[in-house]
């Protein structure tokens, strides 16, 4: 397997190739580049991959803007209860 067709992104099934050129192309900033190919907006919120989307982005700027932030990803937006996903609630 060449590393250009490496999954960096499993949940939208984004590879390294295509965040590499899509990078160069835009000169892109991690936020934009998420947009672009959806890398990190899948069911895991970015968890997994996250650190290699702001990576390759950085990789692409040369000199790291100090007041750049990363990417983040956020957990759900209150906790639910066991028994409210499908329990007897007697």
């Amino acid at each position: 397997m060449n590393k250009d067709e490496l999954i960096i992104c499993r949940c939208e099934e984004v590879n390294y190739q295509t965040l590499r050129d899509t990078a160069h192309k835009y000169q892109c900033t991690s936020r934009e580049l998420k947009l672009r190919t959806r890398a990190g907006m899948g069911y895991c919120g970015g968890r997994s991959c996250r650190l290699m989307v702001d990576k390759i982005a950085n990789s692409n700027e040369g000199e790291q803007d100090l007041t750049y932030i990363s990417l983040k990803y956020q957990p759900p937006v209150r906790p639910i209860k066991f028994e409210d996903l499908g329990g007897d609630k007697n």
